[in-house]
């Protein structure tokens, strides 16, 4: 549990830079440059990653239940998740009525992925886990919107067109991780 807890610190501390010291961030980036910014930034997020991986992996060998969640709960995550992947496509199709509306899609997709797991999975390494993230997101969420509204930002309205590709995109990710890489990658069968 300790390098799942390390790794979460590193992961999400890095990506909280903005939320706790944006003025450090700034100057900081500033006398580095991006590129050596970008650099460092991006190694610290994937040994932070690693370090996740791996505790969760150690952590699920001698799991910790903490509760037993229903089996009618699996429909609500599955649901959730498919959401989740749509705002994931949001954040990168441009021009879609969605992130137009949401205006930050991507925090929302990983609070709603987080919230799926917490309700189907009772282990303490999966309350840590996805709890850390689901707080990390809405924090992040509550900061960026703030950010918006200081800064006056406006948003595109978005089209059709690009809302339809945004969720058609999403779904089809859905389908693909949910009963093919999510299987191949964590080891686990959504639909299993």
């Amino acid at each position: 549990m300790l390098y799942l807890i390390l790794g979460l610190l590193l992961f999400l501390g890095t990506h909280s830079v903005r939320i706790v010291a944006d003025g450090w961030r700034t100057r900081t980036r500033a006398r580095l440059g991006a590129l050596r910014w970008r650099g460092l930034y991006t190694l610290l997020s994937l040994l932070g990653f690693v370090l996740i991986v791996w505790g969760f992996g150690q952590a699920r060998q001698a799991p910790l239940q903490l509760w037993s969640p229903p089996l009618s709960l699996r429909h609500l995550a599955m649901l959730l998740t498919l959401l989740s992947f749509v705002l994931l496509a949001a954040a990168y199709v441009p021009g879609n009525r969605i992130k137009a509306r949401m205006h930050h899609p991507m925090t929302l997709a990983v609070m709603l992925w987080a919230l799926a797991h917490l309700l189907t999975n009772g282990s303490l390494a999966h309350g840590v886990l996805f709890g850390t993230f689901l707080v990390w997101a809405l924090l992040v969420f509550m900061a960026a919107r703030q950010r918006d509204a200081r800064d006056s930002t406006r948003y595109s309205r978005g089209t059709t067109g690009a809302t339809g590709i945004t969720v058609a995109l999403g779904v089809a990710l859905w389908i693909a991780f949910t009963l093919w890489l999510h299987g191949l990658l964590i080891g686990v069968r959504p639909f299993g």
